[in-house]
């Protein structure tokens, strides 16, 4: 009960926490808390956190743990993750900015589409977690982990990555920033690094990885990559 309860209070502080950087990020740099776009984003990010991580809690609060407390160890890991935060900083500022100085206005029709693209992105990134009790934030071979074949891991090898490509490329568009969305442009690139690298890792350590990469042929998207 103790283990749940320290769980609780640091999943609530994490979750609090993450929310007032995304929205000083957001409105300080605009200027205002009338930044429209910016709710929203805030929005659809937090609201589907927050049940995600109430259903984490009550069903695998083992894998909310190890959410939580991820930490890369891999150089090239920690590189991508450092270069992929400096990213998502720069992003909510300029967009913020964007706001206040009206450098690029995009039409709501824009915004409603990519608030629906980002929250299948989202449904996505949930479905993959259901699928996977293995999934880490960092990359690395579990104890008594196994390769994952099913459902969508029968079509792509790493959805969870599609899945926050699409989300994360969405984001610029739902905060009304084409310069911001020129910038996260970086984010694929960003991944497809990540993903050489994590597959170097389990080929090495993970039984039946090579097997796998034979039977499901693409990493990001099918047909293409």
């Amino acid at each position: 009960m103790i283990k749940k309860q320290k769980l609780l209070i640091q999943a609530v502080t994490k979750f609090l926490a993450g929310l007032c950087i995304i929205a000083g990020l957001l409105f300080l740099p605009a200027g205002t808390m009338h930044y429209k776009n910016g709710w929203i984003f805030i929005g659809i990010l937090f609201i589907p956190m927050l049940f995600m991580g109430i259903i984490l809690f009550l069903k695998n609060p083992e894998l909310l743990q190890k959410r939580l407390n991820a930490r890369e160890s891999e150089p090239e890991q920690k590189k991508v993750v450092a270069f992929s935060g400096l990213l998502f900083l720069a992003g909510f500022v300029l967009s913020g900015l964007n706001y206040r100085f009206q450098w690029s206005v995009l039409p709501d029709l824009f915004v409603i589409i990519f608030s629906l693209v980002f929250l299948f992105g989202y449904s996505m990134y949930a479905e993959v977690l259901r699928e996977n009790a293995y999934l880490s934030r960092t990359v690395e071979v579990q104890e008594n982990q196994q390769v994952i074949d099913t459902g969508l891991y029968g079509i792509i090898r790493h959805p969870m990555y599609t899945a926050t490509i699409l989300m994360f490329l969405s984001v610029p568009l739902i905060l009304g920033s084409w310069i911001s969305f020129l910038l996260f442009l970086c984010y694929p690139v960003i991944i497809v690094r990540r993903i050489r690298n994590e597959e170097k890792i389990l080929t090495e350590g993970l039984k039946g990885y090579p097997e796998y990469q034979k039977k499901v042929k693409y990493r990001l998207i099918p047909f293409i990559w």
